[in-house]
């Protein structure tokens, strides 16, 4: 396994970009560890393109399954388990990982596309991957493959990311401001009127619907004491509170046109504890 071990970082590498998680970009890579390692690769040439193959086939795996998973959870009444990536992490490891200049606002575009078209986009015109592998992986013609990726490339450009993850970023921290502040004019001006809340705390999931009603529950979203750390939750921005060193809640916030349209919070603790998290600051 030193073919693997060698190729460990750029392995790593195209998890994360197609997983937006760091968590789960090595959950990915132990999968595929433990098919390399059950696989015959005496014939394999290419050793780097067959590991970022199998890496990438797991990665499509785990995209099928999150959207799924979500869609599922919807139907059940409950929030689904989140993917959360923390945004201000830092350190060698980080700025290996978002080598090649892809940031968290580019995950952010990057979550609204589907899994197809994300992994053709990511390989391609991030790792130049040719079209000929990317369709081996998607189980496609290399035609409908160069169409994924160039689908996948006209939404990517047609968002400025960092200046809208920055203003919806700005948003949430408003909203933060004004429930600790006890404002309510300013949680109105950052409320959609038709804004959905949803809550789960283990039972039965709580809905409010509307401005006024998600307005007087705000305050408890955001306890003063407790730590908010920004984070970039199912693609959207959120935020992980902390209080004495445990995750009570995770935060997902839908924003348009510079407002909360909805709001899906997990407070379950037995859920909470066991997401992959970072600890508390």
């Amino acid at each position: 396994m030193d073919q693997f071990e060698a190729h460990r970082p750029h392995l790593q590498a195209v998890a994360y970009r197609m997983l937006g998680s760091r968590a789960e970009a090595d959950d990915a890579l132990q999968e595929a560890w433990i098919r390399v390692d059950r696989a015959d690769t005496s014939t394999v040439e290419n050793m780097g393109g067959w590991l970022t193959t199998v890496v990438s086939r797991v990665c499509l795996t785990m995209l099928d399954a999150r959207k799924r998973r979500r869609e599922d959870a919807l139907e059940e009444g409950r929030v689904p388990d989140p993917v959360v990536a923390i945004v201000d992490t830092e350190g060698p490891e980080q700025e290996a990982l978002m080598a090649d200049a892809v940031g968290v606002a580019l995950l952010v575009v990057l979550e609204q596309l589907q899994p197809a078209e994300r992994l053709a986009f990511v390989l391609h015109d991030l790792f130049a991957v040719p079209f000929e592998d990317v369709a081996r992986i998607v189980d496609r013609s290399p035609a409908a493959a160069r169409q994924l990726a160039s689908r996948a490339r006209r939404r990517v450009q047609g968002v400025d990311a960092d200046a809208e993850a920055a203003a919806d970023r700005q948003v949430v921290d408003a909203f933060l401001a004004a429930a600790r502040g006890g404002d309510f004019e300013g949680l109105l001006r950052v409320l959609d009127p038709d804004v959905v809340l949803r809550g789960d705390g283990g039972g039965a999931l709580r809905v409010l619907n509307g401005a006024h009603a998600v307005a007087s529950s705000a305050r408890s979203i955001a306890i003063s004491e407790r730590i908010a750390v920004p984070a970039i939750v199912d693609g959207s921005a959120g935020f992980v509170a902390y209080e004495a060193g445990v995750a009570v809640s995770v935060m997902r916030f839908t924003i348009a046109d510079a407002r909360i349209v909805a709001i899906d919070g997990l407070f379950d603790p037995e859920r909470l504890a066991t997401l992959q998290l970072p600890p508390a600051p």
